[in-house]
């Protein structure tokens, strides 16, 4: 008798965890799809957000439209509106300089941080492998935009290890808010640049830092791996400035973000 009622609760329980599974897999998938309405410009910047338009729209339910609407203003894509509700976020060429500035602030700290405590090794070994591959990829004598994708991704995934390294969860957490900013990703302006001349040559000096910082953290010199970090998002802020001087913003997911200059 106790044990039916045992296998009672235990199925009672796996049923109620269900759902909040399933419901987080929704919610993930809202956000996910929101994200890509507002930086594909389907939902123009400055306007207000009408819930139940975005739950139309999506096929969810309020629920997880309205949790992915929260995480959103969070990540700074929308504004929370004084009398209820959200509007779109749009960002000026200071907004997106200073965001780039932050993240390289953290990334500095977080490169420091692992340099001072040890990283772990297999992180150590991935970001070396990672490394690798963009020298294989860097070693064309002509990059194509298979070629510009490929480093994209590697791109991305060196920098979320370095993030890791540090084992700091409040540091990572606000590397990928800040990185969620359309323009603020360590990669964020590499498409716009694709068909610069000086394009490889940019990239070769951005992999020269990223093995310059891996030393830094594996020989325990903090400083250093600091100061190399920051140095390492001043090419963001110049190939913004490119981007910006030749107009090669449309080239970039979420340029409707963008406040022209009057």
């Amino acid at each position: 008798m106790n044990t039916r009622a045992t296998g009672q609760n235990n199925s009672e329980n796996a049923s109620d965890s269900a759902p909040t599974g399933a419901q987080a897999s929704v919610q993930v998938q809202a956000l996910l799809r929101m994200r890509e309405l507002i930086l594909a410009g389907d939902l123009p910047g400055g306007a207000r957000i009408a819930e139940l338009a975005i739950v139309e729209k999506l096929g969810f339910s309020r629920t997880p439209v309205r949790a992915a609407l929260m995480r959103l203003e969070q990540e700074g894509l929308l504004d929370a509106l004084p009398n209820g509700g959200y509007a779109v976020k749009t960002f000026s060429e200071r907004d997106i300089s200073e965001a780039i500035e932050l993240r390289g602030t953290l990334e500095g700290l977080s490169a420091r941080l692992s340099a001072e405590r040890g990283a772990p090794p297999v992180v150590l070994n991935e970001a070396r492998e990672c490394l690798r591959e963009i020298d294989r990829l860097l070693s064309q004598s002509a990059l194509d935009a298979d070629a510009f994708s490929g480093y994209v991704s590697l791109n991305a995934r060196f920098h979320a290890l370095l993030s890791e390294m540090a084992g700091s969860a409040v540091i990572g957490k606000e590397l990928e808010r800040v990185s969620n900013l359309p323009f603020a990703s360590p990669s964020g302006f590499v498409v716009a640049q694709a068909n610069s001349p000086k394009a490889r040559d940019m990239l070769i000096v951005a992999q020269d830092q990223h093995w310059q910082v891996l030393d830094a953290i594996e020989r325990r010199e903090g400083s250093r791996a600091e100061s190399l970090m920051r140095e390492h998002s001043r090419i963001a802020q110049r190939n913004l400035r490119e981007a910006v001087l030749n107009q090669r913003l449309d080239q970039m997911p979420g340029v409707r973000l963008i406040r022209k200059r009057n």
